[in-house]
């Protein structure tokens, strides 16, 4: 019986979130049909699967009333949303909220004003990682020969995702796998009849500039949220394989060439060569034949990778690889600049936008909730079958990613708004939280089957900031709810 109740709240909460969506963005796939461009099918992921329970247990699912679903009045949506973006201590709000169909801004709370929008920022990544790169585009970690017949060279092209064992094909997380490098890599030296002891170098070149940015705090590098980015590193640098939280290795790069120097001499038994386990850093000569690769999981499967466990790391690789992709360089500065660029060439107005980098962890940002919301209706609306992988990325209230304890009965202590609506499954949005900073980004369906985009961001916090990510998650409730047409 459970299972089929949950199969229905499914059905439900898919038909809230996915025709509507699928309404506003027809037109211009339409279009894209008939200049007769592929169009490639989106898949709903896993983590849109059925949901255990409902965050209230009561109330009615608000049915989707497509493009003829009335706009909210803007003074009774402002009413609803000043009453829960407020808090008690020092802190100020901004918010936004914009109407997918028509891209009208319906709710201003200083909106314009610039706001440090914490790990709200990596919907900006995202959304130039798909737009540049698009969403099939894999990164290859591959092996050289080096200048010697006994020298390879581990060669970094970019997946920070990488595993220490076999390749996974139905992971994210190791879908490259170190093991299976190095199989293929001996295999290569084997048919080269190369013997003796194998040196290996590890070339980290693809990226430039400071590995570690000005814009972050030491004690957030002290708690693993950064680590020196470098173009290779196992499961985004944590120091433990398979977690993601907690330290992280200092340097990437070595540590993912040491992996693969003890997975090499694993696969060369048998076949006359020995690995030094000591690794050091160089570079393949000019045209040096490639021995062996892999590849890492698609960068849509990357992207929602980095937006449900709001992965600084991998936010900060995949916006150096979009700078590359536009001809730029692979560092702090070349990722901000594309990144700007690319939200930009989106038709989002980013005039007044500074990006201290471009995973929303480091200070100096500024943007504002009307830039975050427009981000997101871009997204929502766009003719790219890439971009559109945005809005299906991001975590799903109560029930994955960053917002999988938020949104329930226990989360919501100081407001009634969520009891009032049964929201679980109904907002999904991308988190922020620094020490002084909270925000929320992302998309929902009011109770008429209206589409809105929102952004809602508190600073200035001062021991308040769970209290005023309650007040955000009470609006998004709130903005749910609202059959204010």
């Amino acid at each position: 019986m459970a299972r089929v109740l949950s199969g229905l709240l499914l059905t439900l909460v898919l038909a809230v979130l996915v025709v509507p969506l699928c309404l506003y963005a027809g037109p211009p796939v339409l279009a894209a049909l008939a200049r007769e461009h592929p169009q490639r099918e989106l898949v709903v992921p896993s983590h849109e699967e059925a949901p255990g329970v409902l965050s209230s247990g009561s109330g009615e699912f608000p049915a989707p009333a497509g493009l003829g679903a009335p706009l909210p009045d803007a003074e009774e949506l402002a009413a609803r949303l000043d009453a829960e973006l407020e808090v008690s201590g020092s802190g100020e709000f901004r918010g936004a909220v914009v109407d997918a169909l028509t891209g009208e801004v319906l709710y201003d709370l200083d909106g314009g004003a610039a706001a440090t929008p914490a790990s709200s920022l990596k919907v900006l990544t995202a959304a130039a990682a798909l737009s540049v790169l698009g969403s099939d585009t894999r990164f290859e970690t591959s092996v050289y020969a080096g200048n010697t017949p006994e020298t390879v060279v581990l060669a970094g092209g970019g997946d920070v995702l990488l595993g220490s064992g076999e390749a996974e094909e139905d992971a994210v997380v190791g879908h490259a796998g170190l093991q299976t490098l190095a199989e293929r890599t001996a295999a290569a030296l084997a048919g080269r009849e190369v013997s003796g002891t194998v040196s290996i170098l590890v070339d980290d070149t693809l990226f430039t500039g400071e590995a570690l940015s000005p814009a972050w705090n030491e004690e957030d590098i002290e708690v693993g949220e950064a680590a020196a980015v470098y173009p290779l590193a196992i499961n985004s640098a944590w120091a433990v394989e398979g977690q993601q939280s907690g330290a992280r290795v200092e340097d990437a790069a070595l540590t993912a060439g040491e992996a693969f120097a003890a997975a090499l001499e694993t696969a060369a038994a048998g076949y006359g060569f020995e690995v030094d386990p000591e690794v050091t850093r160089g570079t393949a000569g000019d045209g040096a034949d490639r021995l062996a690769s892999v590849s890492s999981a698609p960068v849509a499967e990357q992207v929602r990778q980095m937006l449900l466990a709001s992965d600084n790391y991998l936010a900060e690789t995949l916006g150096r690889m979009t700078a590359l992709a536009e001809g730029g360089e692979g560092s702090f500065d070349g990722a901000a600049a594309a990144v700007e660029s690319a939200v930009s060439g989106l038709g989002v107005d980013t005039s007044g936008m500074v990006l201290a980098d471009v995973s929303g962890l480091g200070s100096g940002t500024e943007i504002t909730a009307l830039q975050l919301a427009r981000t997101v209706n871009a997204a929502l609306t766009s003719a790219d079958n890439s971009v559109r992988d945005l809005p299906y990325s991001l975590p799903v209230a109560g029930l994955s990613g960053t917002l999988a304890s938020r949104f329930t009965d226990a989360a919501f202590t100081d407001s009634s708004a969520e009891k009032e609506t049964p929201v679980a499954g109904l907002v999904r949005a991308k988190t922020g939280t620094l020490l002084a900073a909270t925000s929320l980004t992302g998309f929902v369906t009011d109770a008429d089957g209206r589409l809105l985009s929102f952004a809602f961001v508190a600073n200035g916090l001062e021991g308040n900031t769970v209290q005023a990510r309650e007040a955000v998650d009470a609006a998004a409730a709130a903005l749910a709810g609202c059959g204010c047409g």
